[in-house]
């Protein structure tokens, strides 16, 4: 859905690409895990010979298996099968944006003492440029290959994170692509496709798209994610929570999909059948293994006593159609199921069957490591120039300009011969990589990137994000006295939002706020108040400011992010960050509790509704904002003002083909169902710049409760010229971004007037139902 013009990502591409295969590291002499050349014990097996289909080879694995074995296979920290040859594996790596030593299967030091740590999804997710996240995706795998041939890394990754950013209080938000579903999904495709690589059936290194499903609380108001039953509707399930799983299986291949600690309904969704192997396994074609979250089998049995003993749990979450335990839950009890007839032996193989299914398209089983495409990446592609260079990007891209009146910036190096730079998060660095983060391969801190501008007066005002006192707030004002322009730069970090804490409300902390006013009131020059967080804050005080001249919002952006901010304040790079996510006022909570799923708004209820697509009160900077430092016009170049939809007529009824004039997209011909809109954007301003359109449909009126007021249905990223044009061409698939969900979780396509939104652009068209024939009921 995004395809972005930049002779950036070409050229780091290329040079990522020669890298590959000019670099002379090897796999610094990694032991097969299996099927090793040397051992004469395994040469004749079935499972060690390549050139055997890997669905033979697994079964022909399997058969050589004893239930004992077996059951030690299922959990994260695989046991070794020595008279098979097979080493023990650790399946748990995280790479969320980098490889990261969170799990305990990646370890840094000796020649892999870092790797490239990206910026927050949440900020690289506000790029809206998918040829970016998959950029990114490749070099994550890239160093992850690098790593396990070193023997430091496995090849299992539980990443990404694609919940919906469903409350504005999720600690774990900033993990996400925001709170879009199409957005989510996008993303989802496209970094799971660059981690996993395009080797057909082969794998680079296996994804994982978690947490499913409806996951999006960790610890709020006495509830914590190990307690909660999550309530949703058939329809918010379909219309949202569903969305970017599906679109992360079908669309990017993904490997792995990791259940959630919580239940749905009454049910945990580690042992639920419906949720994985009817919809994950069945409806959508997982090619590759269903994994829980880490002790999720042990917290339904022991914490929400779903059920009576171990062993039912274990057989249960078996025939849900889990095939991993991260924990060793399984492999304590799986035997005894088996024993006790509640799970057959048979069931355990089919589990197994996905795992190691993953480990063959892996190369795992394939011999000597340096042998494998993959296997000569080592050290010397870990933290290279061109994948710092691209963190550094990434983090440009996701910065958000949300205001700037004047203008104020960009700062100038001729004006601007000093700038105070003042908050708790103005000299940090680890805080820049938010969670699910490695080690780094260096730091550039928003005050070292401004000192290689112009000379900085430093002061911190507050020691931390917390700002619970106010002794060094004179320090701070007398050096915006003393500056020609001030840079505020406060904001949140782990220790107010992260895994295990959500957000009490949406305010800065502590006296954040009156740091800032102070400051704003006796600064010489222009003030710029930058925030650094990964949820939405509310600054509307910054906002109505006018002493305040500038905002920007750069999320967790990164090792690079310093010096990203600074060449945005001093207009080296041009904004062109899009908020992925609404920020709302405070008041926005005063009825919301974390614990209602409800998506819609109930007005009887005094109940707000959720998300852009659903909410339509006041808010502090909506979905999809975001500023540059030039103007962009756009213009329709063309596109449809009526558009025919294939319908087959039903014998039973026509009432289940066409419900309040909205077609089931089951019974239309969807695959080659686009509407090609093509759109002129002329950069009008002073400076080149790259612009996001977003494109937004609103369905016909009188839905009732079931629709969205408008909904996503394309972007794209473009670089303009200055005083040029560049003609964006978007086909938008009716069924899948026309189309709305009813109260029965039924996906149907509204009849009648659509409005498209583009900017301040709007065009109507109609869509008719064209009768074809009659199918059977």
């Amino acid at each position: 859905m995004a395809s972005y013009s930049q002779a950036t990502i070409i050229s780091i591409s290329v040079i990522l690409i020669m890298g590959i295969w000019s670099s002379s590291s090897s796999a610094a002499g990694r032991e097969p895990f299996a099927c090793d050349p040397k051992d004469k014990t395994t040469a004749n097996f079935a499972f060690c010979k390549v050139s055997l289909p890997t669905k033979e080879r697994v079964k022909d694995l399997i058969g050589r298996l004893t239930l004992q074995e077996k059951v030690r296979l299922l959990v994260n920290n695989a046991a070794a099968v020595p008279r098979l040859g097979i080493k023990g594996y650790e399946w748990w790596s995280e790479a969320l944006h980098g490889v990261s030593n969170v799990g305990p299967g990646t370890k840094f030091g000796g020649p892999f003492p870092g790797a490239t740590s990206f910026p927050q999804v949440i900020t690289t997710a506000a790029s809206f440029n998918s040829s970016l996240w998959e950029a990114i995706g490749r070099v994550v795998s890239d160093e992850a290959r690098a790593m396990y041939n070193g023997g430091v890394a496995g090849l299992t990754y539980w990443s990404p994170n694609v919940n919906i950013l469903r409350d504005p209080r999720w600690g774990r938000g900033q993990e996400t692509p925001g709170e879009d579903p199409v957005v989510v999904g996008k993303y989802a495709a496209s970094y799971v496709k660059g981690l996993q690589g395009n080797d057909g059936d082969r794998l680079k290194v296996a994804a994982c798209c978690k947490h499913f499903t409806a996951y999006d609380l960790d610890n709020w108001n006495g509830v914590d994610r190990f307690h909660f039953n999550a309530k949703v509707s058939k329809q918010d399930i379909v219309d949202t929570f569903d969305v970017p799983f599906r679109m992360c299986v079908k669309e990017g291949r993904v490997a792995s999909v990791m259940c959630s600690y919580n239940q749905v309904n009454g049910v945990p969704t580690c042992a639920d059948p419906n949720l994985l192997k009817n919809t994950v396994r069945a409806q959508w074609g997982l090619d590759g293994y269903i994994v829980s979250d880490c002790d999720s089998v042990g917290v339904f049995y022991d914490t929400q006593h779903y059920t009576s003993t171990p062993e039912e749990a274990a057989a249960d979450a078996i025939k849900a159609g889990l095939d991993l335990d991260c924990g060793p839950f399984l492999a304590v009890h799986s035997e005894n199921a088996v024993k006790k007839g509640l799970l057959s032996e048979a069931d355990v193989s089919n589990a197994l069957t996905n795992t190691l299914n993953v480990q063959m398209r892996l190369g795992m089983f394939d011999g000597e490591p340096s042998a494998h495409p993959y296997g000569k990446l080592g050290p010397n592609n870990v933290c290279t120039p061109a994948h710092q260079e691209l963190a550094h990007e990434a983090a440009i891209q996701g910065i958000v300009l949300l205001k700037n009146q004047g203008p104020s910036l960009p700062l100038s190096t001729r004006r601007h011969h000093s700038v105070a730079v003042i908050g708790p998060n103005s000299d940090v660095n680890v805080t820049m990589i938010g969670n699910y983060a490695g080690v780094a391969c260096g730091y550039t801190t928003p005050l070292e990137g401004i000192e290689k501008y112009t000379k900085a007066i430093h002061q911190q005002g507050c020691s931390d994000v917390a700002c619970t006192g106010d002794k060094s707030f004179n320090a701070a004002i007398d050096a915006a006295r003393q500056a020609d322009a001030t840079v505020l730069i406060m904001g949140l970090d782990q220790s107010i939002e992260a895994e295990f804490k959500d957000r009490a409300g949406l305010l800065l902390p502590g006296l954040q706020q009156e740091l800032v006013t102070k400051v704003a009131a006796a600064s010489k020059g222009p003030i710029i108040l930058v925030i650094m967080s990964g949820g939405p804050i509310d600054v509307s005080f910054a906002k109505n400011d006018r002493r305040i001249g500038a905002i920007l919002w750069v999320g967790y952006p990164g090792q690079a992010g310093g010096a990203a901010i600074a060449d945005i304040l001093f207009g080296k790079s041009n904004p062109g960050g899009k908020l992925p996510m609404t920020w709302y006022p405070e008041e926005y909570l005063a009825n919301l509790p974390m614990t209602t799923m409800d998506m819609r708004s109930t007005p009887s209820k005094n109940y707000p509704g959720r998300t852009y697509r659903f909410y339509n009160g006041p808010v502090v900077y909506p979905f999809g904002y975001g500023l540059s430092y030039t103007k962009f016009q756009h213009t329709i170049a063309s596109a449809p003002a009526v558009f025919s939809v294939p319908v087959h007529g039903h014998r039973k009824a026509q009432n289940v083909t066409v419900f309040d004039k909205a077609i089931r997209v089951t019974h239309t011909r969807c695959n080659k169902l686009s509407l090609r809109v093509h759109v002129d954007v002329k950069n009008v301003g002073s400076r080149d710049g790259s612009h996001t359109l977003l494109v937004f449909s609103s369905p016909p009126g009188g839905r009732g409760n079931w629709a969205p007021h408008k909904q996503l249905v394309a972007f794209q990223k473009v670089r303009v010229v200055t005083g040029s044009t560049q003609r964006v061409r978007f086909n938008i698939h009716v069924c899948k971004y026309l189309s709305v969900v009813d109260r029965s979780g039924i996906r149907r396509i509204p009849m009648g007037e659509h409005s498209l939104h583009i900017g301040n652009l709007r065009h109507s068209f109609s869509l008719q139902a064209a009768t074809l024939g009659v199918i059977k009921s």
